[in-house]
Order: structure tokens, then C-alpha cells, then sequence
């Protein structure tokens, strides 16, 4: 079975500030195992559904878009930069309009941040720096497994 964890929180727990606008803004560590047999490629996407406000949400807020992560990837270091990214791994543009992880920064209240791991029965042709919504529908029928890790955060005071 297909699984995402980081050694920086565990499922449901609090972000560090390290990994945030409050911090350095790096990416956390992430640890990935169990690809289903089959699998060519991975592809990661960061999400907020809570954007602005979690009594309210607007937006699906899109913080990191990473998609042909070999097949046999076990993970990404804290604050992986994209010339560092394993071989064949192309970014995609987050909501920033930016390649490249941003962390947490919720204007208000307590935000869910949902780093999905995808593994394809394909790799990806070169989409450019794709947005979310064009990588989600490049992969459609090609998903073998899903695994989803969540974090939250909120602004201190």
C-alpha cells in the first residue's frame, strides 16, 4: 500500500513554523513507501482546501505541484530545491504562479494542508510547469494507488 509520511509532524499534526511563511518557508521532509507494483512514476500536489478562512473556504489553495518522480523514490529531503529534485522530476507552478514549494501562510484561523502522493502507471510527457488541474487531468486514468498525509497550521497570535 502506498504511503506518504514526514519525520517533521505526524497525520493530522501541527506544521512547524519552520516549514511556513513564519519560518523559512522549506518543505518538510517526506518519507514514501509501498509504490504498487506496475508503478512508473510519482507525482506529488500540496494543497490548502481551506483558503481564506476555514468557516468559509474559497479557494483549494495550491502549494506544490512535482510530478515523474521515479518509480523508486523514497522520499524528498527538507527544503529540496528543484535542481536537487531526483532525476526525471519536472515542478509544476503552485498558486503563487511559481514553481517550487511555499509553505503554510493562512491569513486566518487553522488551515488543512494535504501533501497527496499519486503513483502512475505512466511517466508524463513534459507538460511544461503545469498547474494542478492540468497535471490532475494528464494523469486521469493512469492512478495505480493514492496516499495523503495531512498537516495543519495556524499563524502564531
Amino acid at each position: 500500500m502506498l504511503t506518504i509520511r514526514s519525520p517533521a509532524f505526524g497525520n493530522n499534526g501541527s506544521i512547524p513554523a519552520l516549514h511556513t511563511c513564519e519560518g523559512k518557508d522549506v518543505s518538510p521532509a517526506l518519507e514514501f513507501a509501498g509504490a504498487p507494483a506496475g508503478t512508473r512514476s510519482l507525482a506529488l500536489i500540496v494543497h490548502d482546501p481551506d483558503a481564506p478562512d476555514p468557516k468559509a473556504p474559497k479557494t483549494d489553495w495550491v502549494h506544490w505541484v512535482l510530478y515523474n518522480l521515479p518509480a523508486d523514490c523514497k522520499g524528498l529531503p527538507q527544503g529540496v530545491s528543484d535542481p536537487a529534485l531526483p532525476a526525471g522530476t519536472l515542478p509544476g507552478l503552485n498558486d503563487w504562479k511559481r514553481a517550487g514549494y511555499g509553505g503554510p501562510c493562512p491569513p486566518i484561523g487553522r488551515h488543512r494542508y494535504f501533501f497527496e502522493l499519486h503513483a502512475l502507471d505512466t511517466a508524463l510527457d513534459d507538460l511544461g510547469t503545469p498547474t494542478r488541474q492540468r497535471l490532475e487531468r494528464a494523469f486521469a486514468g493512469h492512478v495505480l494507488g493514492k496516499a495523503e498525509l495531512v498537516g495543519t497550521y495556524q499563524k502564531a497570535g
